[in-house]
């Protein structure tokens, strides 16, 4: 199993753009969907996007419109492209492994290989 390492948050204002990466050691995007979550203070750690082993995509109703999630099989990386960000998208961000090739449940408990998080404070 691989080990996730994100990065790219950071403060912004309303209105901004910011593009998130995690970085995977092997073959994980190859054999395994994977999924970006995120936790703000207080609250349960939710799904916001998720991607299959071929490319289909996932994502909260919270973001549609607003980020893209993908990734590079060569690169081992997976990015979360965020636009339009609001202050209501403050939260610490986690890349996560999920158990299967497909995204069948965007429960927490479906997925594994956790990083250690990055985070985006989005000022009003």
């Amino acid at each position: 199993q691989g080990q996730l390492v994100e990065s790219g948050g950071g403060s912004v204002q309303a209105g901004d753009s910011l593009r998130l990466s995690c970085a995977a050691s092997g073959s994980t995007f190859t054999r395994y969907a994977m999924g970006w979550f995120r936790q703000a203070p207080g609250n349960e750690r939710e799904f916001v996007a998720g991607i299959s082993w071929s490319d289909r995509t996932f994502y909260a109703d919270s973001v549609k419109g607003r980020f893209t999630i993908s990734k590079d099989n060569a690169k081992n990386t997976m990015y979360l492209q965020m636009n339009s960000l609001n202050s209501e998208d403050t939260a610490v961000y986690y890349c996560a492994t999920n158990y299967s090739p497909v995204i069948v449940n965007t429960s927490p408990k479906a997925f594994r290989s956790w990083g250690q998080g990055t985070q985006v404070t989005v000022s009003s």
